[in-house]
């Protein structure tokens, strides 16, 4: 059996770049070799980027500003925001909104090679539902330290009892995702005051 001199794995295993030699992340969950590909490792930010669009436009419609974007094989498959307010749907929040599209698109149910890229950290209701879909991946930008279902206040996507668990990834662009939501809170503090 022949052994990869840079990981000391056999070379059925062996988890080094093919371009480089370098023993990649692919191991740990990124998509491409540090070394190689350093500015795809940029992917999170790219799609979060993404997702704060679609908070902007919430923000721009009265809607609390978060917003997801759902990404299979490095291609987004759906997209949502916050629509409680236009939907008078105390669902629709945008991490559901953006499952079910998910859902529709792919024929499936189970999201199990998906990533839900989300502007804030996950509510008890959103989180429930990504496990519920067997998501893969949850990469959020700021934390709802009130609120949020995921790190904060509860572990929901990692809680040992339930039959799936998620990964998660956080604080990818954090400063702005937070700056979007305290935009909205100050605005409607002034409307409320003024």
């Amino acid at each position: 059996m022949e052994i990869c001199a840079v990981c000391e794995r056999s070379l059925e295993e062996c988890i080094c770049c093919p371009e480089c030699g370098h023993i990649c992340s692919l191991d740990t969950g990124e998509l491409f070799c540090p070394v190689c590909f350093p500015a795809k490792n940029r992917m999170h930010e790219y799609f979060m980027r993404l997702a704060l669009k679609e908070a902007e436009e919430a923000l721009k419609e009265g809607e609390v500003p978060v917003g997801a974007v759902l990404v299979k094989e490095n291609k987004v498959i759906a997209s949502a925001r916050n629509r409680k307010e236009a939907d008078t749907d105390p669902t629709a929040h945008a991490e559901l909104l953006v499952l079910r599209k998910g859902a529709c698109a792919t024929g499936k149910w189970r999201l199990t090679d998906a990533t839900i890229y989300v502007s804030k950290e996950p509510c008890v209701m959103c989180a429930g539902a990504m496990v519920n879909a067997r998501l893969g991946r949850l990469v959020y930008g700021c934390r709802d330290h009130r609120f949020g279902a995921v790190e904060s206040q509860y572990h929901i996507v990692s809680d040992p009892r339930l039959n799936h668990n998620i990964e998660v990834i956080s604080g990818i662009l954090a400063n702005n995702c937070a700056d979007i939501l305290k935009r909205f809170f100050v605005k409607l503090r002034n409307q409320r005051d003024g």
